[in-house]
């Protein structure tokens, strides 16, 4: 993709990121949501390149969602797919709470897996553990071998997991291996990305969520 695009795209996380700011606090995170998604149609209407949404928040009856098989861009310049959450963390930004983010993601055509509005398995860790873990893999797997890749024992190292009913059996099985938890309420992406930084104690996140997210 090129670097002159790549600028451009900036601008539109940052327009949704202002927008959904003014509504900090509120209590009105679907108003967030609104601001965010215009503001980020509004900006992605002045790139100069060809895109298509392959993972949104929802279908095209939907709006204002930026929906799957949206058309972005000026129809001119590079064919690229989109996978885009223009507020990850609409509760936290209701609550004034932090790491609530606008999420983009794009890469040229037919390089980013088409993925409908669907929940799907995630797992992510730091540069140290890259290539160590398995998706298909237990969750007491991926944590021993996380281990030995950071070498740390299992009982030092830290999962990241929202706090949600559906990843109880991940929350039991984490406890079981002997690793500790850090439960979030909301923000798994900002979760994911505390992977990859020392200073945040976590070093490795486990869910299941939704495609925008992941």
């Amino acid at each position: 993709m090129e670097r002159s695009l790549s600028m451009e795209l900036v601008r539109v996380t940052e327009a949704a990121a202002v927008a959904a700011a003014r509504w900090m606090g509120r209590g009105l995170k679907n108003e967030a949501d609104d601001a965010a998604t215009e503001a980020m149609r509004t900006v992605f209407d002045t790139i100069p390149m060809e895109g298509v949404v392959v993972i949104g928040e929802g279908e095209m009856d939907e709006a204002p969602m930026l929906y799957i098989g949206e058309e972005l861009g000026t129809g001119h310049g590079p064919a690229v797919d989109v996978a885009v959450d223009p507020v990850e963390g609409t509760n936290i930004v209701a609550a004034g709470g932090w790491n609530a983010l606008a999420v983009l993601a794009v890469a040229d055509k037919g390089n980013l897996l088409n993925a409908p509005d669907m929940y799907m398995d995630k797992i992510a860790v730091g540069p140290e553990a890259v290539g160590k873990i398995d998706i298909d893999a237990s969750v007491t797997d991926n944590l021993k071998a996380v281990a030995k890749a950071k070498n740390k024992s299992v009982s030092d190292i830290v999962a990241s997991v929202l706090n949600r009913e559906r990843h109880k059996d991940i929350i039991e099985e984490i406890r079981q291996a002997g690793a500790r938890i850090k439960l979030i309420e909301d923000g798994d992406v900002a979760g994911a990305l505390n992977t990859a930084f020392d200073d945040t104690g976590v070093d490795i996140l486990f869910g299941r969520g939704g495609a925008p997210e992941g």
